[in-house]
């Protein structure tokens, strides 16, 4: 099913609602250079995508997973960090996260030389916990993501740290955005761009540069079943909070829509599609096959949609797909890759059947 277009929308209900401009997201890369790696692009020509266009289209990888800290995070936590003054640095800051966030957020605390807590649920990867301690963080394990939130703003509340959210706020969006100003000035004649969805703060940043570039490429975010909120928000109209989360894309399991984040996705993103934890194995597997990339399973998604629910819309266009992490260990990967493999297998051998 296709979405409403985001022009049916009103920007925001709020009369003061902004959204990020050109001139403010060159203002910021401008801002963040030498601090952010400019991320390479590559061009997907062999294996599986040779196998499904057939030479059609052209396929990009925005390979976003080789930035400082494994992953976008960065840019977004730089931004705002870099926003506080002399006070608010003393009393430090608090974020919240599954681990990617966490991890560059205590990188970007210690270049600025205050101190940080990061909340994380108990299931975050035992390599991005140890990565947050290493980088001289508190660490703070709760049970779950809802409970962490919770835990994170009574934080904020009780020692006076200021919160730097995973995914909200301008801030964070015009920092994701120099994501996608970067790429289309690296692949000309982009039509469609297809973006990982957490909370939606990198695909409301990537998706506000690529459509004030060029408002006539498409953006398509991309989700989990497991962690649908933005799916959800883009039928409801509003925001939308799950009761429970559960996928493989750990990084991807915001609990909740807020309102700028969804605002902006409201006004640029075309449409929003889920995968299964299945097809974004097959996609890891892919990924590692063809590319030689060690991609964790939120950095699979764009793929995975490319090859699943997007591949009709998408068969022939030129399209660039945002590879965004890889905090991941090697026994994780190892066994996430022998699920996409068994999956693969599986679909050839039904396919031999018919």
């Amino acid at each position: 099913m296709h979405h409403p277009s985001p022009q049916t929308y009103p920007a925001s209900r709020h009369p003061t609602f902004e959204y990020p401009t050109l001139p403010q997201i060159r203002a910021t890369a401008a801002r963040l250079a030498g601090k952010i790696l400019h991320t390479p692009v590559w061009r997907w020509q062999t294996g599986v995508i040779d196998d499904v266009f057939d030479g059609a289209g052209e396929v990009w990888l925005k390979l976003e997973l080789f930035q400082k800290t494994g992953t976008f995070k960065l840019r977004g936590a730089l931004n705002c960090i870099e926003a506080l003054g002399a006070a608010e640095r003393a009393r430090g800051i608090v974020a919240v996260s599954a681990g990617n966030h966490a991890v560059a957020v205590a990188y970007t605390a210690r270049l600025a030389g205050c101190s940080a807590t990061v909340v994380m649920p108990r299931h975050a990867s035992a390599a991005r916990i140890a990565a947050c301690r290493e980088m001289g963080a508190t660490v703070v394990l709760m049970p779950d993501v809802h409970q962490a939130f919770a835990r994170g703003q009574a934080i904020a509340r009780d020692e006076g740290r200021s919160m730097l959210h995973p995914y909200e706020g301008p801030l964070t969006a015009l920092g994701t955005a120099t994501i996608g100003l970067e790429l289309m000035e690296q692949v000309a004649g982009l039509e469609a761009v297809v973006v990982p969805i957490g909370g939606g703060g990198l695909c409301a940043g990537i998706a506000a540069a690529v459509k004030q570039v060029n408002p006539a490429c498409a953006v398509y975010g991309v989700e989990p079943f497991g962690a649908d909120a933005m799916y959800r928000s883009f039928h409801s109209g509003r925001t939308e909070r799950l009761d429970t989360v559960d996928t493989v894309a750990d990084s991807l399991c915001a609990p909740e829509t807020l309102p700028y984040s969804l605002a902006v996705c409201r006004r640029f993103v075309d449409e929003v599609v889920r995968v299964t934890d299945d097809e974004i194995c097959r996609a890891m597997l892919d990924l590692f096959r063809d590319a030689k990339l060690v991609a964790e399973p939120a950095a699979a998604v764009a793929t995975a949609a490319l090859l699943g629910p997007l591949r009709g819309q998408l068969a022939g266009r030129k399209t660039a797909l945002i590879v965004c992490g890889s905090n991941i260990d090697a026994t994780g990967f190892a066994a996430l890759l022998a699920r996409g493999a068994h999956v693969r297998d599986a679909a050839l051998a039904a396919a031999t059947v018919v």
